[in-house]
């Protein structure tokens, strides 16, 4: 039985040296975008609702040089892995490849949203994001990567519309059919700040964070891969299940509204349809707790939004309720849930001041005795959206 093993904030890297190591001289251009944690919101996205989200003091960096022979350079300084194409192969990236469709598809969406794009460039990529813990490395990547190629030809782009091309690259490239709430969080951005997003516009505000609040993230090692079809089933069934209640998206039914309709729904849509719902009221009631400082009631609804997503929403996993059980049990924890798409990943707890590191493990001690790996526990801040650090536009987004 091991140590479990909590990851502190490192030092960012010198990606212009990595750059340099891959290819051979200096790069034009450095870009960073953080990872998020969805805060509340699980879902809720793609049916129109509204989410709460932090972008948090962990990132994807890229380094960027244009080249003059036309081709896609891309090289994982994490993985070592590398893929050079000869311009655009027309299809996706599959098997070892298939992490390359992040950059490919945002070059790709350049064109397709009528923005200049290098012809050929080199990009390295490092990040000390947890690929699969749900505090989506994919958003961070494709934004990084959309200011790095354009800040190459000389533009820059509103944090808005880097969000949509963000979230354009991974329906359309990547083949995940995400909400706004990865991008739009990573673009918007604010230190001492929640990003709040109605999803229908989308339409971008800040909530107040308080300074006495924490976030800790507990990820179970079980990644999660969106992309074979647990996320994209979801989907569907919400799309049923708005048609069958005549509306466009379930953002459009309100709770009393629902119950009175749940009849209508064959069993497994209700349930998808009843998650979704109340988790937009739940949104919103958020909200006010946050703006008027109320941790308290701020983590009820956290650890109610987990209830939904284990029984409901059925994303959720053993290992997942475990640690929610567990911190939920534990005084200095205000509330906890899953955060992400959910069938794996991490769960995020919200905190006073007087949880500590120590105190950390020792509460999720007993995952240990269940499950054969141990978790990663991140103690996270909330940060300041995607920005270029060095380049023609330094000032970013």
């Amino acid at each position: 039985m091991g140590d479990l093993s909590l990851v502190n904030a490192a030092q960012p890297p010198d990606i212009a040296r990595e750059f340099h190591e891959a290819f051979g001289r200096a790069p034009a251009v450095s870009a960073q975008a953080p990872g998020r944690v969805e805060f509340i919101g699980n879902h809720t996205d793609y049916n129109g609702g509204a989410v709460l989200g932090a972008a948090i003091d962990r990132y994807v960096w890229v380094a960027a040089a244009p080249n003059a022979d036309g081709r896609l350079r891309f090289q994982s300084y994490t993985s070592g892995a590398r893929i050079e194409l000869p311009g655009d192969p027309g299809t996706r990236l599959a098997g070892a490849d298939a992490w390359g469709n992040y950059p490919l598809g945002v070059w790709r969406s350049l064109r397709d949203f009528r923005l200049p794009r290098p012809v050929g460039f080199d990009l390295v990529v490092d990040s000390d994001l947890p690929a699969g813990a749900g505090l989506s490395s994919s958003a961070a990547f494709e934004l990084a990567t959309a200011l790095a190629l354009l800040d190459l030809e000389g533009a820059s782009i509103l944090p808005a519309q880097l969000a949509a091309l963000g979230r354009h690259a991974e329906n359309q490239y990547v083949g995940v059919p995400c909400g706004i709430l990865d991008q739009g969080t990573s673009a918007f951005g604010r230190a001492g700040r929640l990003v709040h997003i109605d999803c229908r516009g989308p339409a971008f505000s800040t909530v107040p964070f308080p300074e006495s609040a924490h976030l800790w993230i507990f990820n179970t090692r079980e990644k999660h891969a969106l992309i074979d079809g647990l996320y994209a089933t979801r989907h569907r069934e919400c799309m049923e299940a708005a048609a069958t209640l005549g509306v466009p998206l379930l953002a459009d039914v309100n709770p009393v509204d629902l119950r009175a309709a749940l009849s209508r729904l064959p069993e497994v849509p209700g349930r998808r349809a009843q998650h979704v719902v109340e988790e937009h009221a739940r949104v919103h009631a958020a909200v006010a707790a946050l703006q008027d400082g109320d941790l308290v009631a701020t983590g009820r609804l956290l650890t109610a939004s987990h209830r939904s997503s284990q029984f409901l929403f059925e994303n959720s996993t053993p290992a997942l309720n475990l640690l929610v059980d567990l911190l939920t049990g534990h005084p200095a924890v205000y509330g906890a849930r899953l955060t992400g798409g959910g069938f794996g990943g991490a769960v995020m707890a919200l905190t006073g001041e007087s949880l500590n590191e120590i105190e950390a493990r020792e509460i999720v001690r007993p995952y240990l005795e269940a499950h054969s790996g141990e978790p990663e526990i991140l103690h996270l801040q909330s940060a300041d959206g995607a920005r270029v650090t060095s380049g023609r536009g330094q000032a970013g987004a």
